[in-house]
């Protein structure tokens, strides 16, 4: 409570101070904040995108340029209402970022960097080249702002605007964090195939927020032409976006409030050098680039994760230790929950699958079923083909030939993600959650699929009953694995064997009709896997139909009702525990040894 109550006092300092800047200040500091104002919100952008999503974007000025444009031109030529442009403005800038997000993001690594540069540069070239857009020299006389009668040409009158709408920018993006999308775009970083396996598409989830941050970049676009009455090509070349980028990079990219301290920093630096170095040298104007790139760097040694990193750090350092927070769960229906079949009826048949790379088959003409309420284990020595086979049941992998079915739903060609959304849940052989999000927070991204609110509701905060409803969910699953008290931590704070039983909630949180595990115990020591045993003893007593494809065959013999076991790609054996541990093939395949 006291953090909150801290943070809300800072906010509303913040705003005071903010409020009284205009007054108190003359033209050149008023016009100074207004860039400041408007580089954050392309900032803002930007920490949505490369820091939440991992896309590193050097075109991002070309957006601010599109949308500049389009209003001055509307206004200009048009006589159109700035008001009126604002939404044409963001309609181009979106379908821009539509069509250039559909055409580049598909492209990995240095090659998305690449194809932002080549964009960014064909951009402002075109806008030099078009007679109507007044080619290099531009368009001027654009129309100030009106809210009603009252004029906003003004710099001090323009600055409350500016800054109202970084305020609702802000607002926006914290809301749109916390949400169901929001938790989507977080799990970016985790890869594709940790948010196929809680049903969502990563392509998608990247694009929406490429577009998302073209028109913040479009807003202060708009702001850009209303504010200077003028617009011409270079302002929104890559070096601007190289300029937005840095401010992003600066103040953090890990938190919202660094586009704000970013942008300060760098339209502050840039402002203060240029007043400094023409009192220490004749050079100044060859000079200031190298000492600008040179203080940079520095920030960047001492600050790698941009200012706002350091002070959380700091923060985190002095931090005082305390008794645990309450947790209070707002009241909340509960999210509907899948009709689970019979104990017996089958879930899953797999007959005859294959799976070959080149010469080499993995998998060779495997047969089973798994039935509603049992555990499953598949076995075998290193090699044997037990992860190739789990990934072909997941979809992560396509078979070469051969049958799997889940719940009557043939699983051939189908996306991982729908498979998820059938009620097949499933972990990982190497823990995929995702370290600076709280434990609550990744169990809620399992339950990502059972959800529908989108970007827009998220941000202005109208998905608050479904958003109760899955952190109930979530809250729930954590009850269920004995974590509910550690709700708010960082999962990368966890060990080992905790990690691994909060992805199995995260996966329960989907409501699955099938469980499946890659290797649970790998790692963990014996106290551990007594408690991950008991855990999945307990879920297989409340109806949860589990598979574990696991090497541990000590772990699964006192755990699963039946076994398979998998020796170079093919069926070994079938059967009892029991029966499995006295197979002398087993035993020679897998032990080495009779037993």
């Amino acid at each position: 409570m006291k953090h909150i109550d801290s943070r809300i006092l800072g906010i509303g300092a913040v705003i005071v101070v903010l409020a009284f800047i205009p007054i108190l200040a003359g033209n050149f500091t008023v016009s100074l904040f207004n860039d400041i104002g408007i580089g954050a919100l392309v900032a803002l952008g930007l920490v949505l995108l490369t820091g939440i999503g991992g896309v590193t974007s050097f075109g991002q000025a070309a957006f601010v340029g599109i949308a500049a444009y389009t209003s001055a031109w509307l206004t200009t030529v048009y006589d159109l209402s700035p008001w009126i442009s604002l939404f044409a403005a963001l309609l181009l800038t979106g379908l821009s970022a539509l069509a250039i997000g559909m055409l580049t993001l598909r492209l990995g690594g240095h090659f998305l960097a690449l194809s932002t540069i080549a964009w960014g540069l064909s951009i402002t070239i075109v806008f030099g080249n078009i007679d109507a857009l007044g080619r290099h020299t531009g368009l001027s006389n654009i129309p100030p702002l009106f809210i009603g009668n009252w004029s906003l040409a003004s710099p001090h009158l323009m600055f409350y605007m500016i800054w109202i709408l970084v305020g609702l920018a802000l607002l926006f993006s914290h809301n749109l964090l916390n949400s169901r999308p929001g938790r989507a775009m977080r799990g970016l970083r985790g890869g594709s195939t940790l948010l196929a396996s809680v049903g969502a598409n990563a392509y998608s989830v990247r694009l929406t927020l490429f577009i998302t941050a073209a028109l913040l970049a479009g807003i202060a676009g708009w702001l850009y032409a209303h504010t200077y009455r003028f617009v011409s090509p270079s302002p929104f070349d890559v070096r601007a976006s190289i300029e937005y980028l840095l401010m992003a990079v600066a103040g953090g990219l890990g938190h919202l409030v660094g586009a704000l301290v970013g942008s300060a920093i760098v339209l502050l630096l840039k402002n203060g050098l240029q007043d400094v170095l023409p009192l220490l040298t004749q050079q100044a104007g060859q000079l200031d680039a190298i000492v600008f790139a040179g203080l940079f760097i520095a920030l960047l040694h001492f600050a790698r994760s941009g200012l706002m990193g350091f002070v959380a750090r700091w923060r985190s350092r002095h931090k005082r230790t305390g008794s645990t927070p309450v947790i209070h769960r707002a009241p909340a229906k509960p999210l509907p929950n899948r009709q689970l079949p019979q104990r017996g009826t089958p879930v899953l048949s797999v007959k005859g699958a294959v799976k070959r790379f080149g010469g080499l088959v993995a998998v060779d003409h495997v047969s089973f079923n798994v039935n509603a309420g049992e555990i499953v284990g598949l076995i075998g020595p290193n090699g044997a083909g037990k992860s190739t086979m789990f990934n072909l049941l997941t979809c992560t992998l396509p078979m070469t030939s051969g049958q799997v079915r889940f719940l009557n739903h043939d699983l051939a060609g189908m996306a991982q993600r729908k498979v998820a959304r059938l009620g097949l849940a499933r972990t990982f052989q190497h823990v995929k959650l995702r370290p600076h999000m709280s434990l609550l927070d990744n169990v809620a991204l399992g339950a990502h699929s059972r959800c529908h609110a989108g970007v827009l509701r998220a941000g202005l905060r109208l998905d608050r009953a479904e958003e109760a409803q899955i952190l109930h969910e979530a809250y729930r699953q954590l009850e269920r694995i004995g974590l509910s008290d550690r709700a708010h931590e960082l999962a990368g704070s966890l060990p080992l064997g905790t990690q691994r039983i909060l992805e199995i909630a995260r996966a329960l949180a989907a409501d699955p009709v099938l469980l499946v595990l890659d290797e649970p115990a790998a790692g963990l020591r014996r106290k551990e896997k007594i408690a991950l045993g008991e855990l999945l003893q307990k879920l297989r007593s409340e109806g949860v139909t589990i598979l574990i494809v696991e090497h541990d065959m000590d772990f699964v013999m006192k755990l699963v009702d039946r076994l398979v076991v998998m020796n170079f790609g093919a069926k070994l054996l079938e059967g009892l525990p029991s029966a499995v541990r006295a197979d002398e093939r087993v035993q020679a395949a897998y032990l080495g040894s009779v037993v």
